[in-house]
């Protein structure tokens, strides 16, 4: 009973404290792994991501529906499985399959609210899409902002120790000269502060989509600064780590360990990844200031996520996404709601990015489309230790290539405990791991001979079931485009 009044009480908090529309400050951060110190990362430097953290709620296990930009973005925004986008891929727009989708802020925006954008929360090629649209979709806005700075003038200037793949899909980087204010993450920041200050009067959603730390990793000299190279290691992994991992676990873009890099090119990478988290941390301090500034904290949600984990050279040298492993899968996920008396404190339960759809709705009081594939983590919020009896599923595919002889999808579940993958039903490989046991994942136990495991894999495969499909119909993916 006590805790069902300290429920019933932070409802009544919360309701009082958002009677009014309450404002949506939504940021959104490319490629950004669980490499801030809230997350206890080793090495980070994210005062203001921590500090947001410490007043609102962190979701340690929140997990993206695919590791890419495009259909990550699309499946936040709509709500929806990437079978019901049909998003797979860099380049398909999630109107092509569902044309009368109501996005997350349309939804806002048929309800009343000023929205708006600044910078990348749908998808953009990145960098050269910097400047444009990119893969927007105009329903859901009164007002896009799309600025473009010095990084993308000064692409020459920026170092590719793999000359042979573009920048964007490179372990490459730039010590930048000038203020973050010229960069494009430094005037993404100052824009949305200035419609924060044009539209504090009336209920407003602002999307704020930060580049960085997408490659190429450009950011001022002082944040390389922050992180010297002597203190930068790579992550460690048993010698047969890879050994009982089936091929297609392993991303068509990087099959080679760490690209074939040596060592200190690795950690200099590593180091300007660092670098550019903290600069878009300094971004982010900068907008929870402006809303203490105009006094607009008490009545703002403000929501933090990535579009998915990153890799860093974990498992012998992965880099970036498109893995199934926790580091691609699992992304940063922050929530501060006013009023929420679980404010200051982590969750450690099974969520899923098409939560974060629901999960606004909610806390604003509006009736989300009925098509939905995620649930409110509105109770959560309340109490993060509250029982959550959920799981999570992403999805990846893989194109036919020299390992692959056609394409192949792979679908992994989470729950608390286990994380099983299976990769063409199974036909192409099956990883099982034990989460309290191994969470690195340096042992793959589904192949052992153990009647027990094979029976957990049956009772996971079957969780599948009308959630994800085991292979995605051809017409929907060109390979070339992933």
């Amino acid at each position: 009973m006590p805790r069902l009044l300290c429920l019933l009480s932070s409802f009544v908090l919360l309701h009082s404290s958002l009677s009014a529309k309450p404002n949506v400050l939504f940021i959104a951060i490319d490629d950004l792994a669980n490499a801030l110190g809230c997350y206890g990362a080793a090495g980070a430097k994210t005062p203001h991501m921590d500090r947001l953290a410490a007043s609102g709620v962190r979701f340690d296990r929140a997990y993206n529906q695919i590791p890419l930009c495009n259909p990550s973005r699309a499946s936040v925004l709509t709500g929806r499985r990437p079978d019901d986008t049909q998003v797979y891929d860099l380049d398909r727009h999630f109107r092509e399959a569902l044309p009368d989708v109501v996005t997350l802020p349309q939804l806002f925006r048929q309800s009343g609210w000023f929205t708006a954008r600044v910078g990348k929360i749908y998808h953009y090629d990145v960098p050269k899409g910097i400047g444009t649209d990119g893969l927007d979709d105009k329903p859901s806005w009164q007002l896009v902002v799309n600025p473009k700075g010095r990084d993308v003038a000064d692409e020459a200037l920026i170092k590719n120790p793999t000359p042979q793949k573009a920048i964007s899909a490179a372990l490459s980087w730039l010590a930048a000269d000038g203020s973050d204010e010229e960069q494009t993450d430094g005037m993404i920041a100052t824009e949305a502060i200035q419609l924060i200050e044009q539209h504090r009067s009336e209920p407003f959603f602002l999307g704020v989509g930060f580049f960085r730390p997408h490659t190429p990793y450009v950011a001022p000299k002082k944040y390389f600064d922050m992180h010297p190279l002597e203190s930068i290691v790579l992550p460690e992994a048993p010698a047969d780590d890879r050994a009982d991992i089936p091929a297609p676990a392993f991303a068509h873009n990087n099959p080679t360990p760490n690209y074939g890099l040596d060592e200190l090119t690795c950690r200099k990478s590593l180091q300007a990844y660092r670098a550019c988290v903290s600069f878009v941390d300094a971004q982010v301090g900068r907008l929870l200031d402006a809303l203490d500034r105009l006094k607009l904290a008490d009545n703002t949600i403000v929501v933090l996520w990535s579009d998915h984990g990153y890799h860093l050279g974990e498992h012998q040298g992965i880099w970036q996404k498109r893995t199934l492993f926790e580091e691609s899968a699992r992304a940063p996920l922050i929530i501060r709601a006013p009023g929420v008396a679980g404010n200051g404190r982590a969750c450690a339960r099974i969520v899923e990015f098409v939560d974060i759809f629901p999960t606004l709705a909610d806390l604003a009081t509006l009736t989300p489309p009925a098509s939905l594939d995620g649930r409110s983590l509105r109770p959560l919020l309340h109490d993060p230790a509250l029982p959550w009896n959920h799981s999570a599923i992403t999805q990846i595919i893989r194109p036919a290539d020299d390992r692959l002889p056609a394409m192949v999808m792979g679908r992994s579940i989470r729950t608390e405990r286990w994380h099983f993958t299976e990769w063409n039903g199974g036909a192409e490989g099956l990883e099982l791991y034990d989460h309290d046991k191994d969470p690195n994942e340096f042992h793959n136990r589904a192949h052992l001979p153990n009647a027990e495991a094979s029976a957990l894999m049956k009772q996971l495969h079957a969780k599948f079931e009308g959630r994800a499909t085991d292979q995605p119909h051809p017409s929907l993916v060109n390979p070339k485009r992933l």
